[in-house]
């Protein structure tokens, strides 16, 4: 039996988390963040019409966040940013998060989109 590589595991945890499922029109999306600030940093998910998968960096944030609501995420979303960099696997895009995440000290947050819904 093979011994357990955490850094092995959180990659394969990075990689099914940006899946694309046609019949549903379903992708995860996986957004690093930073605690400290409050922040949504980079966000990452597959694109369809591309055919692959895109980290982008956040430049700017909502500004009127509740955090008594009940719904609160307990950070500020993207509203705008800049292309990171595009990546033909799932696996070269888990690669690059896991490097921003240990960089800048950053957690993850997983959400789940229909292609229907509008992606800020």
């Amino acid at each position: 039996m093979t011994a357990f590589n955490l850094e092995d595991f959180t990659r394969r945890l990075l990689t099914e988390t940006l899946f694309y499922d046609e019949e549903y029109g379903a992708l995860g999306n996986l957004s690093l963040i930073d605690q400290e600030a409050g922040q949504e940093r980079y966000v990452a998910s597959y694109l369809p019409e591309d055919g692959s998968f895109v980290i982008e960096e956040a430049t700017a944030w909502e500004t009127e966040i509740d955090a008594d609501e009940e719904d609160a995420i307990g950070y500020a979303l993207a509203v705008d940013s800049d292309e990171h960099g595009a990546y033909d696997t799932a696996e070269e895009a888990a690669d690059v998060l896991l490097a921003l995440a240990r960089e800048e000290g950053l957690l993850p947050s997983i959400t789940l989109l229909f292609e229907e819904d509008e992606v800020a």
